[in-house]
């Protein structure tokens, strides 16, 4: 069973993106109903091109309709159903039983995923799901391994699909009020500040009536702040609970980041493939430490874990700094967008879904589109040439180690 390798969109760039990577079907958000509201989304005019461009390549868009309903939603959600069945959306993703009944009423053909804030943690709520017209299970988070294995015994005829990399929420399933409390920017209506990443201090009121601060250490004030996922090591045992998609989270992520997380998941995936086995090295993980981070977590896979929150601070920067697109290749050289500053001497990585991947490049020569020498390439998007016998292609990325890190 090929396994659906399922990447975040927040816009066209990273759509487009997340297909060269490998991914083979994206989840997107249109201007309302989505819980990723400060995403760029797509309006309908940009939901039916990115539908059109995924089909094109073979490849399925789901879309994202999973804040939790009010009555003043549910006419406009009609219209928009409506529309997602005629644009050829693949799929929706559902957390409101409401709204899963005005879909089934008015675009009763429209494949329906349950999202993961719906807390589906047991094989009674899947069947009852199923009953209920749903196709897809996108599991909570709080499942262990041994949790999904008996879903998938007990009701084998659904899909299920799971997180498997990317940031994690503090609260249970992602079902949190902290961000209305502190903000009035309500996370079930798609507006989360992220106020768990934020820096606290722990108080306690001693016995004279004043608020006296709880010590820990330096590094425990973050105590809201959750690591990140990162099942890249039981590929093997996931595919063996019955999983049929791997789901990264991300649609507010950078394209940077994306294509990162995407090429080391499509290439571990394509290794399973090809050895029915987990990868057997540090050497993916080393790839994903390459883009911003927190420290990693298999979270609840293999069974209870109090050691999911991130103490350290709110997150790396990774190991690489991204510092240009290529825009195309020929006759020698790579028409880059510069991103970051760079120089010549520079040694360049190579991320791309090609066999140049990781190839190192020597900045040795490099110019301006008029063909004049640049040393120093600091204006912010600038077009140049970069000279290389390195084969790249449009699409791919440059990267520069940052620190100590070796190539």
């Amino acid at each position: 069973m090929k396994i659906e390798l399922l990447a975040p969109a927040g816009d066209m760039e990273k759509l487009k993106t997340a297909f060269y990577y490998g991914a083979d079907a994206a989840y997107i958000g249109g201007k309302n109903f989505s819980l990723r509201a400060l995403a760029g989304n797509f309006n309908d005019s940009e939901m039916r091109s990115a539908i059109e461009y995924a089909h094109e390549r073979g490849k399925k868009i789901y879309v994202t309709v999973n804040i939790f309903a009010r009555n003043d939603d549910l006419t406009a959600a009609e219209d928009y159903f409506k529309f997602l069945n005629k644009a050829g959306a693949d799929g929706v993703i559902i957390s409101d039983a409401g709204l899963i009944a005005v879909c089934k009423t008015v675009a009763p053909e429209l494949p329906i995923s349950l999202s993961t804030q719906a807390n589906t943690l047991n094989h009674k709520a899947v069947e009852f799901w199923k009953g209920q017209g749903v196709k897809r299970i996108i599991l909570a988070r709080e499942l262990s391994l041994n949790e999904i294995k008996e879903i998938r015994e007990k009701v084998p005829d659904i899909e299920l699909e799971c997180f498997i990399h990317g940031a994690m929420c503090i609260s249970y399933s992602g079902r949190c009020l902290l961000s209305d409390y502190k903000t009035g920017r309500s996370s079930n209506r798609g507006e989360c500040v992220q106020a768990c990443r934020w820096n606290y201090e722990i108080r306690e009121k001693g016995s004279s009536g004043a608020y006296m601060e709880i010590e820990e250490d330096d590094r425990g004030t973050y105590i809201l702040n959750s690591k990140d996922l990162c099942l890249i090591r039981h590929i093997k045992e996931l595919a063996d609970a019955g999983v049929c998609s791997f789901k990264i989270e991300g649609r507010m992520k950078t394209e940077y980041y994306l294509a990162t997380v995407i090429n080391a998941y499509r290439r571990a995936l394509d290794v399973f493939y090809k050895t029915g086995e987990n990868i057997k090295d540090e050497y993916f993980i080393r790839e994903l430490e390459k883009t911003a981070h927190r420290e990693f977590t298999t979270a609840y896979l293999l069974g209870d874990n109090d050691r999911t929150e991130n103490f350290d601070d709110s997150q790396s920067k990774g190991t690489r700094k991204f510092i240009a697109n290529v825009l195309d290749y020929k006759d020698g050289y790579a028409f880059v967008e510069m991103r970051n500053r760079f120089k010549v001497g520079d040694r360049l990585e190579v991320l791309s879904p090609s066999e140049s991947f990781n190839r190192i490049i020597k900045v040795e020569r490099l110019t301006d589109t008029d063909g004049n020498a640049v040393q120093d390439a600091k204006l912010v998007q600038q077009k140049l040439k970069l000279y290389t016998d390195v084969v790249l292609s449009k699409g791919d990325m440059l990267r520069l180690p940052l620190g100590e890190d070796v190539y």
